[in-house]
């Protein structure tokens, strides 16, 4: 009988597993979910605890033991999505980017999509010119800290922040100059809807950039934002395609195809390589998705695969879920008091240290600076001295291709696709890598130096992942569907104190 018991006991634990989702402000979700549970259960049980309601614009996203990202399927079970064993370990972040932000309907929204961008900012993938940056960075000072206050904030306080991969003294000093004198008086909300803004503007809002080489060898990133396809190399968006533009999206192996048509009947495709035919497929089915979402009406609009059709060929996968417009409408009829926002304080955060000390340190010498930064970010695929557009096969009333010229726009306009993004290369190091995950039991408050200045271990581990692109990541996987343990491992209070 004993055994008979036992036995029943090591079955249910088989049945079950923990995961944990790391959040948007770095806190974490534990619960126990049964192995044979989808990602929509696991999904639902976090978006409850954030008290999240238009939550059609966020996903779940992983890496596997093979560091190739990939976001959870809601459909599927977790448990057989996953390639490694439980624990499982995830991040919540924003999948579809609001093509405009402050039409959002509740301020818990807006607030994580303010999260997630200036994640972006930190890691290069919303990258942009100098003075814009400034601003951005004004914002987030405001919003965080908010009004300048000398007895609080000494001379050379805006030094203690990390916003971007990089960044120089005279920046520190423009982004202190807008934090003393433009923005006294605003509140963290308006400073958040202020960076929004001024973020949906920048050619690089909504990008998650995928690497890839174009049919010359040349290093491109390639992103599907709300707006339509784009290519970036270099400093300057070579390519954009407007969604209702792009006909089909095709992979074969690492090959990925984009077909559009343009005005004057003209008909593009456009060809890049990607690293393994793994990220390629990754690639073909974030564009599946992007394009359903932003380009439907409706989702009964999206097309399936017939299980009966024995000869296809190809991948069944299909967008599920509500398209944009479709959420727009749901969010209007959204009539509750407005949820608690518990803002980030200036306490150590652990992939996006925005009130950390960064790379730019005092104690390195100025002329050294530079050198620092490259040291730091070396063994990753620079971009730099890359600014060359992608050969696109052109057909226009026929089936002969022409090569098009390297200014021509691509959406047909005059002004030329490779305009400059940017005051640098877009060269998003944290993009390509997993998001480095936490050991349990890792003290933050352990501090050691780096290139002369203090930083947390977790900070170091972080920049030594930036400077190989085999850097350490932890896997990540998903959980499923049982009794939940759930917890926040950090609770966010709004706080105002010094630098």
């Amino acid at each position: 009988m004993l055994s008979r018991l036992m036995s029943g006991s090591i079955r249910s634990l088989d049945r079950e597993c923990n995961c944990t989702v790391r959040l948007l402000d770095d806190s974490e979700y534990t619960c126990t979910i049964q192995r044979d549970a989808k990602g929509q259960y696991l999904f639902d049980l976090i978006c409850h605890h954030l008290n999240l309601l238009e939550k059609d614009y966020f996903g779940i996203r992983y890496v596997d033991p093979d560091k190739q990202r990939h976001w959870l399927e809601f459909t599927k079970s977790i448990a057989k999505q996953m390639k490694s064993q439980p624990p499982f370990t995830m991040c919540l972040r924003v999948k579809f980017y609001p093509p405009d932000p402050a039409a959002l309907k509740e301020e818990i929204t807006r607030y994580l999509v303010f999260l997630q961008i200036k994640r972006d900012l930190y890691h290069g993938r919303l990258l942009c010119k100098t003075s814009d940056a400034a601003l951005l960075a004004a914002y987030i000072l405001q919003a965080e800290i908010g009004d300048y206050d000398p007895g609080k904030h000494p001379e050379g306080y805006s030094s203690k922040f990390q916003f971007f991969p990089k960044h120089s003294e005279r920046l520190e000093r423009r982004i202190a100059e807008i934090h003393k004198t433009e923005l006294i008086g605003q509140s963290p909300e308006t400073s958040e809807l202020n960076f929004l803004q001024k973020a949906q503007m920048l050619e690089t809002y909504g990008v998650d950039p995928h690497p890839c080489k174009d049919v010359s060898g040349n290093p491109a990133f390639l992103a599907f934002t709300p707006f339509g396809f784009t290519v970036l190399q270099g400093n300057r968006r070579v390519h954009f395609l407007k969604w209702e533009e792009v006909t089909k999206l095709k992979f074969e192996a690492k090959t990925f195809h984009i077909y559009a048509n343009q005005k004057e009947d003209k008909k593009i495709i456009l060809t890049y390589f990607a690293p393994t035919p793994e990220a390629c497929k990754h690639l073909w089915k974030c564009g599946v998705e992007n394009q359903a979402f932003y380009k439907l009406e409706k989702s009964s609009q999206v097309r399936t695969v017939s299980s009966s059709n024995l000869f296809f060929k190809g991948s069944r996968f299909r967008y599920s879920g509500r398209v944009a417009k479709e959420v727009m409408e749901q969010s209007a009829k959204i009539k509750r008091d407005p949820p608690e926002i518990h803002r980030a304080g200036l306490v150590p955060s652990r992939s996006c240290p925005s009130i950390t000390h960064g790379p730019r340190l005092t104690s390195v010498p100025r002329t050294r600076r530079r050198a620092v930064h490259i040291s730091i970010m070396e063994g990753l695929e620079s971009l730099r001295d890359s600014a060359h557009s992608t050969p696109v096969r052109s057909v226009s009333h026929g089936d002969s291709f022409m090569p098009r010229s390297r200014g021509q726009m691509v959406d047909g306009s005059e002004a030329g696709a490779s305009g400059i993004i940017s005051d640098e290369a877009y060269s998003p190091s944290d993009s390509v890598l997993p998001t480095p995950v936490a050991e349990h039991g890792m003290e933050l408050a352990v501090a050691r130096h780096l290139n002369g200045a203090p930083c947390s271990i977790e900070e170091e581990k972080e920049s030594a992942a930036r400077a190989s692109m085999e850097g350490q990541a932890a896997e990540f996987g998903p959980g499923g569907r049982a009794r939940r343990t759930g917890r926040s491992s950090v609770e966010r209070k709004r706080k105002r104190g010094p630098v």
